[in-house]
């Protein structure tokens, strides 16, 4: 086969996700930038867990390999990874590279031993990093979080390349610099969000000004200390309400507190991704009342972007992950710290500006447009390309090969 031919074909990547992507609330991160690979030239096979499917499978307009596990704590991890491996060893003289996330690396490691045990250059092994510990306060997320540490540092050392969410987080988990092949960061669907921007009705002067988050519910997001500030906010003769959508640690006595509310803040379950934007559609502000720790400084929030394609104003605590984004957009009201206090001085900002929130969600939207998946696939797609090179693998994305065509006919 010519190099010619060869750099034609579509380069092989398989990327393994062992949580059931049904049921994650960010699944976009796989579903969506899978499809915008596809599109840009990529043989991709996503393979992830499932309760219930087995074998290809259509999920939300992506085709996935789901290896079906019952839900049995590790003993399903185990076994899903054992069932990997067979399925990598199958198709691996055509795979190029392996992508893979902390838990996956002690099954994915030793199979560079067998790559160079074999005098073969490929399948080439990139760790993506997207989240450090969350929470190591009890002894099963401690044994998870120094797992996942460990798993860092080994891949500093064993992984052909890394990618990360954000240069914080690859800071964070010490990826050498020659190791490091990019960063590609969260993004949104903008057109499947800009809907809700045709729901909206904006409140009068006199009417409550409606407040949602959704996501993880466990007690580090600072859920708590918003919904005081909600309430010593109406308590001070302003007008919000608030909905919170998801589930947690934290739900159970956010419920209680809810309860006491007189229905100006409601806990709601999690809902389908589909429903997301129907649901933003209902609100006025986005709120990320994340803390100043680590786990949140070096992330990439999902629903930031979210927000945004839906044309929501953003209330946000001033920390690196929101301020790296929003900079000094007009359409964020900052929270300068993360208590009570700090919440309530951000909403009675929104209060005094409250006539202007239709403007400054037309803003919000707009500034979407440069965080979509397209944008951020872009940036992966180059990482697994210059991998490729690196390596000496021959095989290009077919628009990248194209475009290499194009510009050797336009110097001849």
């Amino acid at each position: 086969m010519t190099p010619e031919n060869r750099r034609m074909q579509k380069p092989h990547l398989v990327w393994v996700y062992p949580e059931p992507a049904q049921e994650r609330l960010d699944a976009a991160t796989w579903l969506v930038t899978t499809q915008e690979l596809r599109n840009s030239g990529w043989d991709v096979t996503l393979v992830s867990r499932s309760r219930t499917d087995n074998g290809q499978q259509t999920f939300r307009d992506t085709d996935i390999y789901f290896i079906g596990q019952p839900d049995v704590y590790l003993f399903s991890t185990v076994l899903f990874h054992i069932k990997v491996i067979i399925f990598l060893l199958k198709a691996w003289s055509s795979i190029d590279i392996i992508m893979f996330h902390q838990m996956s690396a002690p099954w994915i490691f030793p199979l560079k031993l067998l790559r160079l045990l074999s005098g073969k250059r490929k399948p080439l092994l990139l760790m993506d990093t997207r989240t450090v510990p969350m929470d190591m306060s009890t002894l099963k997320w401690w044994l998870r979080g120094s797992f996942e540490l460990l798993m860092n540092r080994i891949a500093n050392i064993w992984v052909d390349g890394q990618t990360a969410i954000t240069e914080p987080m690859a800071k964070a988990v010490k990826i050498p610099p020659e190791k490091l092949f990019g960063v590609w960061p969260s993004g949104v669907q903008v057109k499947r969000f800009a809907m809700a921007q045709e729901k909206r009705e904006w409140p009068q002067p006199d009417e409550a000004i409606k407040i949602i988050y959704i996501g993880s519910m466990h007690n580090r997001r600072n859920l708590m200390a918003l919904c005081h500030a909600v309430e010593k906010a109406n308590n001070a003769g302003l007008k919000f309400e608030m909905v919170l959508v998801g589930d947690g640690w934290e739900r159970p006595d956010l419920e209680n507190y809810a309860a006491q509310t007189a229905g100006r803040i409601q806990v709601l379950p999690p809902v389908p991704h589909t429903e997301i934007p129907q649901l933003l559609g209902q609100a006025h502000i986005g709120a990320l009342p994340f803390p100043d720790e680590e786990q949140f400084r070096v992330s990439s929030p999902i629903k930031l972007f979210e927000y945004m394609a839906a044309g929501l104003p953003i209330l946000a605590t001033h920390i690196e992950c929101h301020t790296s984004v929003l900079g000094n957009e007009e359409f964020v009201f900052w929270a300068y710290g993360s208590l009570m206090e700090d919440l309530c001085m951000a909403l009675e900002a929104i209060w005094h500006a409250r006539v202007e929130l239709g403007m400054l969600g037309a803003e919000s939207a707009r500034s979407a447009d440069q965080w979509s998946w397209s944008t951020s696939a872009q940036k992966l797609n180059a990482a697994l390309t210059a991998l490729l090179v690196k390596n000496g693998i021959g095989v290009l994305p077919a628009v990248l090969a194209t475009r290499q065509t194009d510009l050797v006919s336009k110097e001849a």
